[in-house]
């Protein structure tokens, strides 16, 4: 703050300046015109102290150390004369009487380019803003990343919300200012605190207030939202020189044409501020090095090409399982380092667990056994007395089976898993059916589907069927020429989603399983075992295969099976935390503690169950480009850069009376303890 004295908004005349400059002639005179004291007597020793004293008369010091008083005097007047000078200061105010300050926590806001993280420079400026809080003011601190969370509510009390402030920490998260503009808005606009059948903010009073925004501004776009009675002050943390190198990609995935090899996939990308012509300044090239289980196995050099964009691939070894880590050194300014570093799992390939009720299919056990069903899923036979045993009932809640196959037979209740259905509808009112119909013929197949890819059924004859029609929400795979509620034609083949799980219903035998007769001549036919490994491939090791390479992003769930029934199982976050996950309802667990980027481990107490892995990786050019944004583009409004405060003018007259009532009080003080140094 620089010094500035206010010489021309002093308050004092001329007369009144000459009226105080005769004040301190005044007193000098009165000094002399001191009376002389009475001569008293005293002992002879004083006498004599007071001649050893006199030896010192000559000094300057001596002389000044009697006018003490005088001095103290005129030091008043001084600080008085230089009050009504009105000194002042430039400083800074925060305007308003209640603020919202809202706080970016996400991957961006731990770049460097400010000295120390932009979110401690962020928290530094809130802290600023608390300190110019009147005793009247109140304030609320939220921080933001993907997901709001409010951490202090309205209050008056300073130290309360500098502890908040404290307490703020960076995360990993994407941004997005949407929810808790949303919960703002719920507190200064009273029309605004219900949205939709959504209770956004339930508060007793809704006031207008200031909004203050401390972020790098690379979040979405709010779309649908408007800010009332909220005063947006948006505070840009960054600078233009920041630039940064990520790795935007990072992926292990095995070769189809060599299924004994990985092939491994990594893209990087160079952010910094672009020329007029829209293209990256410079070209330069940077060092990756890719660990597997901390063991180096792969160093290159990489070239950044002027439009920003580099990758890597390669091809390794098939491994059962470990942990691929891919680091990268730039040799230029990097600001940002969360994403210097990916990770990628690979588990052993899991078997889809498969369980098939039939009284009798010889066409369905062949295709069921062939080398490439092997190789997708292991099968167990039973009989549709099965349904009864209280084992099937306790595997069928427990999700034990990837998928159920029903073959003319059906539960009294929908299990915990994938479901075929061959010439029976499943036990739920959602599908319906029509009566038997012969003869069929095929109209249509959906192709584009996983079920139904490299199907031909031109040539398959169909005795009989039953037209079905799947619940909303379903997908007809085969059509056919069977009349149905008025219509010419209905579906032979359907599917329809049910919870986290998907029920697919063939409407026609493949062998009549009482009398032994042959339905169809479709299992005879080059389509039928390639439909079963589709089956197989897409109901049995769909949620399987997922597991091989699992990796998302900071906050995503993440979704695990287990081979055994099990009702808990823990998870080893990369800090070394251990964390327990119960079985959902729907028989799998869900893991949604995925905050640190890293590796995780999954451990459980099934003896047939190995350690499995997943990683997280930022993964998100949005908090990679980590160049600061000139405006925030929030509903219809554009909101451009703001300072944090207003300039104000500090007068320091008010310290300066302080000063001088002191030392009128020391003045005091000597006077009537008559000190004498």
């Amino acid at each position: 703050m620089q010094l500035i004295l206010g010489f021309l908004n002093n308050a004092l005349s001329w007369w009144h300046w000459l009226v105080l400059g005769a004040i301190p002639p005044l007193i000098i005179a009165l000094y002399f015109l001191k009376l002389k004291r009475q001569p008293l007597e005293v002992p002879s020793t004083y006498l004599w102290r007071r001649t050893i004293e006199d030896l010192h008369v000559n000094s300057l010091w001596q002389r000044l150390r009697k006018n003490l008083l005088l001095f103290l005097q005129l030091l008043l007047i001084a600080i008085v004369m230089l009050a009504c000078l009105r000194p002042s200061w430039q400083g800074r105010e925060l305007v308003g009487e209640r603020f919202i300050f809202l706080v970016d926590t996400s991957a961006s806001m731990g770049a460097t380019d400010l000295g120390p993280t932009r979110l401690e420079v962020a928290k530094q400026r809130v802290n600023e803003l608390i300190d110019q809080m009147n005793t009247s003011d109140t304030a609320m601190l939220m921080s933001f990343s993907d997901r709001s969370r409010v951490e202090q509510e309205f209050t008056q009390n300073r130290r309360r919300l500098r502890r908040a402030l404290a307490a703020v920490k960076l995360t990993h998260r994407t941004t997005s200012l949407d929810e808790s503009l949303r919960y703002s808005a719920g507190r200064a606009n009273p029309a605004d605190s219900r949205e939709g059948e959504r209770d956004v903010m339930s508060v007793a009073e809704a006031l207008p207030a200031t909004l203050y925004i401390f972020s790098d501004g690379n979040v979405p776009d709010v779309a649908d939202f408007s800010l009332g009675n909220l005063e947006p002050v948006y505070t840009r943390m960054g600078t233009d020189e920041c630039q940064n190198i990520g790795i935007t990609a990072f992926s292990a995935e095995r070769n189809p044409e060599k299924p004994d090899h990985l092939q491994v996939f990594g893209r990087l990308r160079h952010f910094q501020q672009k020329n007029t012509r829209g293209e990256q300044t410079v070209d330069i090239r940077v060092g990756v090095d890719v660990f597997l289980d901390d063991q180096l196995i792969e160093s290159r050099e990489v070239r950044i090409s002027e439009e920003g964009t580099g990758g890597i691939e390669f091809s390794m070894s098939d491994i059962d399982s470990g942990v691929l880590k891919m680091q990268l050194q730039a040799d230029s300014r990097n600001d940002l380092v969360v994403d210097d570093v990916a990770f990628a799992s690979v588990n052993r390939p899991k078997l889809s667990r498969v369980l098939l009720l039939t009284s009798g299919n010889d066409a369905l056990d062949l295709a069921l056994g062939t080398k490439q069903s092997q190789k997708l899923a292991t099968v167990r036979h039973e009989t549709p007395g099965y349904l009864n045993d209280a084992n099937y009932q306790q595997q069928a809640e427990g999700g034990l089976y990837d998928l159920i196959i029903y073959d003319q037979c059906a539960p009294d209740k929908m299990p915990q898993a994938n479901t075929l259905f061959i010439g029976q509808l499943p036990p739920m009112d959602s599908w319906t059916s029509g009566q038997v119909q012969s003869p069929v013929s095929i109209i249509d197949t959906d192709r584009t589907h996983p079920l139904m890819q490299f199907i031909e059924m031109g040539n398959v004859e169909i005795v009989e069927a039953t037209p079905i029609s799947p619940p909303r929400g379903g997908t007809v795979l085969i059509d056919s020429d069977l009349v149905q509620e008025n219509t010419t034609h209905a579906a032979l083949f359907a599917i329809a989603p049910r919870g986290g799980f998907e029920d697919t219903v063939l409407g026609f035998r493949l062998v009549d399983t009482v009398a032994g007769e042959v339905i169809t001549n479709w299992p005879i036919r080059v389509s039928f075992p390639l439909f079963v490994n589709n089956v197989l491939s897409y109901l049995g090791s769909a949620r399987r295969a997922s597991q091989t390479f699992m990796n998302v992003q900071p906050g995503q769930p993440v979704v695990v099976q287990t081979d055994e029934p099990l009702q808990k199982i823990q998870v080893v976050s990369p800090d070394g935390s251990n964390l327990e996950v119960t079985r959902s309802g729907l028989g799998h667990f869900t893991f949604t503690d995925t905050e640190t980027i890293g590796v995780y481990k999954i451990k459980n107490t099934s003896a047939t169950d190995r350690q499995q892995l997943f990683t997280v990786n930022l993964f998100d050019s949005r908090e990679s480009s980590i160049w600061p944004q000139l405006e925030l583009e929030i509903g219809h409004e554009t909101i451009p850069v703001q300072s944090a405060s207003t300039p104000t003018r500090r007068e320091a007259w008010k310290y300066l009376l302080v000063v001088a009532l002191a030392v009128a009080l020391l003045e005091w003080y000597i006077f009537n303890r008559r000190v004498y140094l």
